[in-house]
């Protein structure tokens, strides 16, 4: 432990910390801008500079390490100078129309001029880079914005290793852009959004569909919604209340309040995916099919695979995602109930995930012109269309999703956590292959943030070998263990955001705090659902029974699986 003083308070750190971890420790509030806690230190943006004694100039305080005695200070006359220039050249280099952009209400820039007290004109030029890109269905590119922080490209390379982000130039000409100046939709980007999870401005956003949903709102056709299982959870938070707040009842409410006409619940499709998936699993089992089979429910997986992986795709199950699935049956099983065309529905998703923007647009997800998902909101966007509605969410009464889809289970209930889908898988799994009902519902092993998780589950006779992976980092090495036939499991979860769906690119900015109140609720939800194993749901059996048939049947194929695309030429 060394001893530093700052600001006249002195504090005990452990050797090694930084001056901005002993300020934070003390509660001193020192600005950041490149600085991420989930991140290396980059020390780009200077706004955190501190005055040390001893030291000639002033030194950034995310980067420099405390010593025994160390005195600083932080807001002396030279600090105050230092950071206001600093910002000034910053915000020189910045599009201020802040009235108008997505991230007004929590810019990191915004509050840090507010914070800073910045009220003066600007003695420097302004220079702004051009060249909006809104070619991606899930995010929007604004160089204008760019603070040249970096953190989008860290959490690119370093986290998700994706690689679709590029710096070029230097100085005051530094640009972070995509390779050879392609847009966002021809790079290696997988939609995953963590980039603007990361970016703490506007220059990385989600590509807004709000004004299309209320066109779809305001006219003759039946909206007819599914909430994904993390909604439930992040949702609250995205409109001011503790991240973990579960609002199930008050989310339908209030997409009623919208205007829109159904509103299902997504558990459903989640616990429809097991039966189709865990079938597939154990037929691959019996008949030597290809193990391990790799779960398909993440589009940013998925995409991330056919760039990455395409000698690995027979290895994903053809299932397709709860989201996908359930665009299928609305726009054929429930629209033949309600004696309506395909056409006259209008088939809408809220989602925690930035990717399922993209995946609603795959051509495989559709037939006879039309798509199966007609437009996705994430967290963030249903949140925005609330507060513009002028809907108080916390007083809201409960409502229950509508039938015939909207009974789920626990077991769809988990999906929103990383280890989700192959817990519900198991606990079906087990009681078919076995007979035997389980005793303890919650297999632990495949719970918590740990990146790659492993475990041998003994279902009857055969012990399954099973790995989770959170992240797309976690995923490629994951993958490359397999492809070099150095592990040997039967199934495998791969997720493409850290934490699951939970951590999506479309939920409100999220910290590792944040995530494990998010998680802690996702179980909470599982233990209090009547139902926690996807085989019991009622509603299930039914739709089999009714339309289905039996799952991997010839109609369940027809509907409910996919094939993938060798996209590895965007590499090139």
């Amino acid at each position: 432990m060394v001893k530093v003083t700052i600001d006249g308070q002195t504090i005990k750190v452990k050797e090694g910390s930084t001056i901005l971890d002993a300020a934070k420790k003390l509660n001193i509030w020192i600005p950041t801008l490149c600085h991420h806690p989930d991140q290396a230190v980059k020390a780009n943006c200077r706004i955190c500079v501190v005055e040390v004694d001893g030291q000639r100039v002033l030194q950034p305080s995310c980067a420099f390490p405390v010593s025994d005695g160390m005195v600083v200070h932080t807001h002396s006359q030279k600090v105050r100078s230092a950071r206001s220039n600093i910002l000034e050249l910053i915000l020189s280099h910045h599009n201020q129309d802040c009235l108008h952009c997505p991230r007004n209400e929590n810019c990191e820039l915004r509050i840090v001029a507010e914070k800073l007290g910045f009220n003066k004109e600007l003695r420097y030029p302004l220079h702004i880079k051009e060249g909006k890109d809104t070619s991606s269905p899930s995010i929007v590119r604004d160089p204008s914005k760019c603070i040249n922080c970096g953190r989008c490209k860290y959490v690119c390379d370093e986290i998700q290793t994706v690689y679709a982000i590029t710096k070029e130039n230097r100085s005051f000409e530094t640009i972070y852009t995509t390779s050879f100046g392609e847009d966002l939709a021809s790079s290696p980007c997988v939609n995953c959004g963590q980039c603007v999870q990361a970016c703490p401005v506007g220059a990385l956003t989600i590509h807004d569909d709000t004004e299309k949903v209320w066109q779809a709102i305001d006219s003759d056709k039946l909206v007819i919604a599914q909430v994904a299982p993390a909604v439930r959870i992040t949702l609250a938070e995205a409109l001011g209340e503790e991240p973990g707040s579960i609002s199930t009842g008050r989310l339908v409410t209030a997409m009623k309040q919208l205007g829109i006409d159904v509103v299902f619940d997504t558990d459903f499709t989640a616990d429809l995916t097991i039966m189709e998936e865990g079938t597939e699993l154990l037929g691959r089992l019996k008949n030597g099919g290809v193990l391990p089979m790799v779960t398909s429910c993440s589009p940013g997986w998925i995409k991330f695979c056919e760039t990455y992986y395409p000698d690995c795709l027979d290895n994903l199950s053809t299932c397709k995602s709860p989201q996908a699935m359930f665009g299928a049956l609305i726009k054929t099983y429930y629209a033949e109930k309600l004696d309506k065309k395909p056409h006259d529905v209008y088939s809408l998703s809220i989602m925690p995930c930035t990717a399922k923007k993209y995946e609603a647009n795959r051509p495989e997800l559709g037939r006879d012109g039309y798509q199966d998902i007609d437009a996705v909101l994430t967290v963030q966007e249903l949140a925005k269309m609330i507060k513009s509605a002028g809907i108080n969410y916390k007083t809201l009464p409960d409502t229950p999703f509508d039938k015939p889809f909207g009974l789920g289970t626990g077991a769809g209930e988990i999906f929103g956590a990383t280890g989700g889908v192959m817990e519900a898988a198991l606990r079906t799994v087990y009681e078919v292959v076995t007979g035997e009902e389980l005793k303890d519902l919650d297999f632990k092993e495949v719970r918590g943030f740990e990146g790659i998780k492993e475990s041998t589950v003994p279902v009857g006779d055969l012990n399954v070998k099973v790995a989770i992976a959170h992240g797309l980092g976690n995923a490629r090495k994951l993958m490359d263990a397999i492809r070099a036939k150095e592990v040997d499991y039967h199934f495998v979860e791969i997720m493409a955001c850290p934490g699951g769906c939970i951590g999506g690119g479309g939920n409100p900015i999220k910290n590792w705090e944040k995530m494990a109140n998010r998680l802690k609720s996702v179980y909470e939800e599982d233990k209090n659902l009547p139902q926690r194993k996807s085989h019991d749901n009622e509603a299930v059996k039914e739709l089999y029974t009714q339309f289905l048939g039996h799952p991997n049947g010839h109609k369940s194929h027809e509907l409910l699986h996919t094939n993938y695309t060798n996209r590895s030429n965007i590499l090139n």
